[in-house]
């Protein structure tokens, strides 16, 4: 079960040869939610997540998978409890859509072990659940942007790990293939129980789909709690830098952002101004 596994960071410290990135960073991700990192660009969310899941080792303070450090575990012992899927992965030349997925059961083989029948259907149903099965003999490299992301979503899906980490899940997705992702990741945590992080760029979709909303500034945390607690004026303003109006998703009952740009002025005065909530939402 899920809720069996802590994920935490302890004063976290992450670089690039004399760039810090982030400084000092404390986190707990609750097990059994979904948790949904946001901030402005170069902040720190991915690098963040790729700490936590062993790809980048810490400067400073540790990462902690049910008390152990992450950096000290062996891979595939990582790996079958905790999956990634990176920004923009790169595929092997060639590859096929089936071979790709397959490769996320990789971590569930040893020595002794071979593949079997589990193997087969954990893979056929991370196909057919990312809508990838009549893609399962072309080449990778052959695909749409869109469909290589449903693709490695799918292998990501085939790792069955309690812990599941996501850099932009949506990108290169239309709008409808956005809520069909994300709709998958939240009947994943639903039905299995999976612990769910991940970042996304849209604030909106990011209130919607999370229990646990995280706003990252310059490599620290901003604010983190409900998505209602993070989501609001004050904070989209000190963390993008951007005016806004918070209202009631009509459809979710989460948090809505509404942007002010600089053309939404009220006439002859110069006043930045918005509608109310009743008219914005018709």
């Amino acid at each position: 079960m899920t809720t069996s596994h802590s994920l935490t960071a302890e004063e976290l410290t992450l670089g690039y040869g004399d760039r810090v990135v982030v400084e000092s960073l404390d986190l707990t991700v609750p097990p059994g939610e979904v948790t949904v990192i946001v901030g402005a660009n170069a902040c720190g969310k991915s690098t963040l997540l790729r700490s936590m899941s062993r790809l980048l080792a810490p400067r400073e303070g540790r990462v902690l998978l049910d008390g152990k450090q992450v950096h000290r575990m062996p891979a595939k012992e990582l790996a079958r409890t905790l999956g990634l899927l990176p920004q923009s992965p790169i595929a092997p030349e060639g590859i096929t859509v089936l071979d790709l997925v397959g490769r996320g059961r990789h971590p569930h083989q040893g020595v002794f072990t071979r593949w079997s029948e589990k193997d087969d259907a954990a893979v056929a149903s991370a196909l057919e659940t990312t809508g990838t099965a009549e893609l399962a003999d072309r080449a990778v490299d052959e695909l749409s942007g869109g469909q290589r992301q449903r693709v490695w979503i799918a292998m990501a899906l085939a790792q069955r790990t309690d812990l599941l980490l996501l850099d932009e899940p949506t990108t290169f997705l239309d709008a409808s293939h956005q809520i069909e992702v994300l709709d998958l990741l939240t009947d994943l945590n639903q039905t299995r129980g999976t612990t769910v992080v991940m970042v996304l760029h849209d604030l909106n979709l990011a209130a919607r789909y999370a229990d646990h909303l995280i706003a990252l500034a310059a490599g620290r945390i901003h604010a983190a709690g409900t998505p209602a607690e993070v989501l609001t004026e004050k904070t989209v303003e000190a963390v993008f830098g951007l005016e806004s109006r918070i209202i009631e998703d009509p459809v979710s009952g989460k948090p809505l952002m509404l942007p002010i740009g600089r053309h939404h002025m009220l006439p002859e005065t110069g006043v930045t101004g918005s509608p109310e909530p009743e008219e914005a939402v018709r």
